[in-house]
C-alpha cells in the first residue's frame, strides 16, 4: 500500500488528505498547530465563505494570478462538488449576495467538524504539534525522488508521495510562516516573489482618522495609477484610522499588488448610482430646505454624521456660511467631491493584515494535471504555496479545495 505524507492540516491539506485516502493509500497528516483548519477557522469573519456558487467562467475570472494552470483542477473538483462535499459531511450551506456560500450556521467550526468527521471515515492519522524540518530525498535510476520527511524532533517519516499545503505567509498567528517556500526552494524550485494581498490601504490624508470606523455601502472605488485606472468596483468599505479596508478596499488591492506603478490614488464615489446632474438636483433640493441653516448643518441626509465635518473640509466652503450664500460654482464642485473623494495611496498593510499571499511557488515547475512537481518526482504541491490568488467571495478556497483533491487523487494513486 502506498503511503502518502501531507503536510499542513488547513483546507488544503484536508482535501488533499481525504482525496489520497479516497484511493487507497495510507495517509499521514501533519500539522504544526494544535489543532486543524486553524486559519479556516477566522476566513470571512469566522463566518468561512466555503467557495462561490457562480458559474465556471466567474470562478476564473475572479482569480488574479495563474488562471489557466487552474483549469483541470477546477474542472476535476468544482464549486459544485465541494459543496456536495459539505452537505453529505453533515454541514448544510447557504448560498448569499454574489454567489458566496456559507454554512447554515454561520459557524466555520462546522466546516472544520465535517472534514475532521471525513477524515477519521476515511482513516488518515492526523498528528498535531508536529513540524517538519525537511523533505528527504533520493537519487534513483529514474532521477530525484521524495522518499519522506524529518520532523524537528529529529524523527523520520517515510513516504512514497509528499504534499506540501502549507500556506502562505498571511496571518502567521495560524501557522502561516512560509515553511512551504523553504522546502520547495531546497528540493530545487523557483518561488516568486511574496507579498500581502487583500489586504488594507494605508492613505498619506489625516482626515481617515477623523472618520474613522465610518462604513460605506453602496459606494464605488476607482484605483488610478497615473492616469491608467486598474481598478473599478462598487461594494462596501471601511474608512480606519490608517486608511481604508472592507471588501471593496480588499479587492483593488489585489490589483494595487498586481499592476501599480508610480503614485496611485483611489477615488470614493459616495452616490454611485446618480450621475453629477441627478445629484446636483438632489443637493440643491436638500439647500432648499435648509436654506437659512449654516452649511456644516445642512448635510445630514447626504452623508453619515462621522463624514460631515471631512466632507465640509474637503469642500473648502466655509462651514459657518448660509445655504442660500453658496454660490452656483461652490454648489458643483462639491457635487464633483462627492463623486470623487481623492485618496492617495501609501502602499498597503503588512501579512499580518493580509487575508492571502500574492507569490509562492511557480506554477512553471508544477504540472497542472496533477499538482506534481516537475523537479522533484513524487512531491505535490496544494493551495496557497502555489503562486495562485483570487479576489474575495470563496474563490480562493475553491483554489485550496480543487488544487488539494488535485493532489491528493494523483499522490494516492496506486502504482
Amino acid at each position: 500500500m502506498k503511503k502518502v505524507i501531507v503536510i499542513g492540516g488547513g483546507a488544503a491539506g484536508m482535501m488533499a488528505a481525504i482525496a489520497a485516502a479516497d484511493q487507497g493509500s495510507k495517509v499521514l497528516l501533519l500539522e504544526k498547530n494544535e489543532k486543524l483548519g486553524k486559519k479556516l477557522f477566522i476566513t470571512g469573519k469566522g463566518r468561512c465563505n466555503v467557495t462561490n456558487a457562480g458559474d465556471m467562467e466567474n470562478l476564473f475570472a475572479n482569480v488574479m494570478t495563474n488562471e489557466k494552470f487552474l483549469y483541470s483542477a477546477f474542472y476535476t473538483y468544482d464549486n459544485n462538488m465541494v459543496m456536495d462535499f459539505l452537505e453529505k459531511a453533515g454541514c448544510p450551506l447557504k448560498v448569499e449576495r454574489g454567489d458566496r456560500v456559507f454554512p447554515v450556521s454561520d459557524h466555520s467550526s462546522d466546516v472544520i467538524a465535517a472534514f475532521q468527521r471525513e477524515l477519521k471515515k476515511k482513516g488518515v492519522e492526523i498528528r498535531l504539534n508536529t513540524e517538519v524540518k525537511e523533505l528527504m530525498s533520493s537519487e534513483a535510476e529514474e532521477g530525484k525522488r521524495i522518499t519522506g520527511v524529518l520532523l524537528t524532533n529529529g524523527k523520520k517519516e517515510l513516504a512514497d508521495a509528499v504534499v506540501i499545503a502549507t500556506g502562505g505567509i498571511s496571518y502567521a498567528s495560524t501557522g502561516s510562516t512560509g515553511d512551504g517556500y523553504r522546502f520547495a526552494q531546497n528540493a530545487g524550485h523557483k518561488v516568486v516573489e511574496c507579498k500581502p494581498s487583500l489586504v488594507p490601504f494605508n492613505m498619506k490624508e489625516d482626515w481617515c482618522k477623523e472618520a474613522m470606523g465610518v462604513s460605506l455601502k453602496n459606494v464605488s472605488l476607482t484605483l488610478k495609477c497615473g492616469k491608467k485606472e486598474i481598478y473599478n468596483g462598487f461594494g462596501e468599505m471601511l474608512i480606519t484610522h490608517f486608511g481604508i479596508s472592507g471588501p471593496l478596499a480588499l479587492s483593488a488591492s489585489s490589483y494595487y499588488v498586481s499592476k501599480a506603478k508610480g503614485e496611485c490614488m483611489c477615488f470614493i464615489d459616495l452616490k454611485p448610482a446618480l450621475t453629477i446632474e441627478q445629484l446636483d438636483k438632489r443637493v440643491l433640493r436638500d439647500f432648499e430646505e435648509s436654506k437659512n441653516k449654516q452649511f456644516r448643518n445642512a448635510l445630514n441626509h447626504l452623508f453619515p454624521s462621522k463624514l460631515i465635518p471631512v466632507m465640509v473640509k474637503l469642500s473648502g466652503i466655509d462651514p459657518e456660511k448660509k445655504v442660500n450664500e453658496i454660490t452656483r460654482e461652490e454648489r458643483k464642485s462639491f457635487v464633483e467631491l462627492i463623486k470623487n473623494i481623492p485618496l492617495t495611496i501609501d502602499g498597503v498593510r503588512d501579512f499580518k493584515e493580509a487575508i492571502i499571499t500574492k507569490g509562492g511557488v511557480s506554477v512553471k515547475e508544477v504540472n497542472p494535471s496533477t499538482m506534481e512537481s516537475k523537479v522533484l518526482s513524487g512531491l505535490y504541491f496544494a493551495g496557497e504555496v502555489l503562486d495562485l490568488d483570487a479576489l474575495t467571495g470563496g474563490y480562493n478556497l475553491q483554489i485550496a479545495w480543487s488544487t488539494g483533491y488535485l493532489a491528493g487523487l494523483n499522490a494516492g494513486e496506486q502504482d
